[in-house]
């Protein structure tokens, strides 16, 4: 392991991610929405900031995943993604550690598996921390 990615300025609840949520095209706001609350409200542990941009959810201050919206779908990323079970194969991406699952609106979603992938970024950064 060659080190996390840190944030400075993680907090509990950062109220500029709901503006931006907010801020979004409704029917793709929904959706930023419904899964950056997943990622929020994860454990206590979890901590939160804009970058680039767009919402990210850290364990203290190493980043697990982010929602981001465009202009005909959003974005669920990990940033340790490339390393994770996906058997489903919902991740796409080539990048070196990043995945992401592309959400459309009216489009089907293996809901348990996004949801299983949620659980496996938050327990890999986890275990990361742990052993630095």
């Amino acid at each position: 392991m060659d080190g996390n990615l840190r944030f400075a300025g993680a907090v509990k609840r950062d109220p500029a991610i709901d503006v931006w949520l907010n801020g979004q095209a409704p029917e793709l706001g929904a959706i930023a929405q419904e899964w950056f609350v997943r990622l929020r409200d994860y454990g206590g542990d979890v901590r939160e900031l804009m970058h680039d941009g767009c919402p990210i959810a850290c364990v203290a201050d190493a980043p697990f995943g982010h929602v981001n919206v465009f202009r005909a779908h959003v974005n669920v990323g990990f940033f340790f993604g490339a390393e994770l079970d996906d058997p489903t194969g919902l991740l796409e991406g080539s990048g070196r550690r990043t995945r992401h699952v592309k959400l459309k609106p009216g489009a089907a979603l293996d809901f348990a598996a996004l949801s299983t992938l949620i659980d496996a970024a938050y327990a890999d950064i986890k275990s990361r921390l742990a052993a630095e």
